[in-house]
């Protein structure tokens, strides 16, 4: 049986305050979609801002998943250096790794990339018209994938200078930086600017919160509640809600369950 631990990328504020609202944390919803695309995989979490990845952490890890984050900071701030002492052990070790968001901007900073917030504002709702590159087109990653597609999303911040060696595999209008690998120097890692593991409606819950960093998109929540079944709300948003069904969301998913399986 294969295990795959979850790194929880936000705080224990965010998380505790999320489960006490009766809410699925990031790391939470990474594990059903895990779950729903191999039943019999083992999923551990473990949470860097609360307590320090140990080694004993990996032992017997066929792969790791970096998650989305609500935090204020920047992947490369000093708030995050609990993430990133466990990101580079994870790195270090050698387990190959997949991170949506806050996790790909992780994965950026380690391995020698910049980050910043999009001169274009958030991307809040769905990231639209994401293109493939021609590397993309083949890459085991985007096995399924329509040449341009859309995807859930709630983002400030982004890739804004790919690592050396990383290669881009999909990008979009609005950051130039949607997806992309880097097989290099023992690191096996595939990232998404977007989230293929977030139901859409579960975005709701990011930005109906006045306090959240993403509050600015509380208009769109009625919308996002019900894109998945309701093709007036989806096309508002820029989707056809069969975009939006569970086994088309979560592609990258079940690529990386498969591609770690070899």
């Amino acid at each position: 049986m294969q295990t795959i631990l979850i790194l929880e990328s936000n705080t224990p504020q965010i998380v505790d305050e999320t489960r006490k609202c009766k809410k699925l944390t990031a790391a939470d919803h990474y594990g059903a979609a895990i779950k729903a695309n191999a039943p019999d995989v083992h999923v551990r979490i473990a949470e860097p801002y609360r307590t320090p990845l140990s080694a004993v952490d990996l032992d017997g890890v066929d792969g790791v998943v970096f998650t989305g984050a609500g935090v204020t900071w920047s992947t490369d701030a000093a708030e995050a250096a609990p993430l990133r002492v466990a990101g580079e052990m994870v790195f270090g070790a050698g387990i190959p790794t997949i991170g949506s968001c806050n996790g790909l901007q992780l994965a950026a900073v380690l391995l020698g990339g910049a980050v910043g917030p999009s001169p274009k504002g958030m991307e809040i709702g769905l990231a639209r018209d994401i293109s493939l590159t021609p590397t993309g087109r083949m890459h085991p990653m985007m096995q399924g994938r329509r040449d341009v597609f859309c995807a859930p999303c709630v983002h400030r911040d982004e890739v804004q200078r790919l690592p050396e060696a990383a290669i881009l595999v999909a990008d979009n209008a609005h950051s130039p930086v949607q997806a992309m690998v880097y097989l290099a120097n023992g690191v096996d890692f595939w990232g998404m600017q977007y989230h293929p593991e977030l139901p859409i409606a579960a975005i709701a819950d990011y930005v109906q919160d006045k306090d959240s960093i993403f509050a600015q998109g509380q208009s769109m929540v009625d919308d996002l509640r019900a894109a998945a079944c309701d093709t007036v709300a989806a096309s508002r948003l820029g989707a056809m809600p069969q975009d939006l069904h569970d086994a088309a969301r979560t592609t990258e998913i079940a690529n990386w369950l498969a591609y770690i399986q070899e």
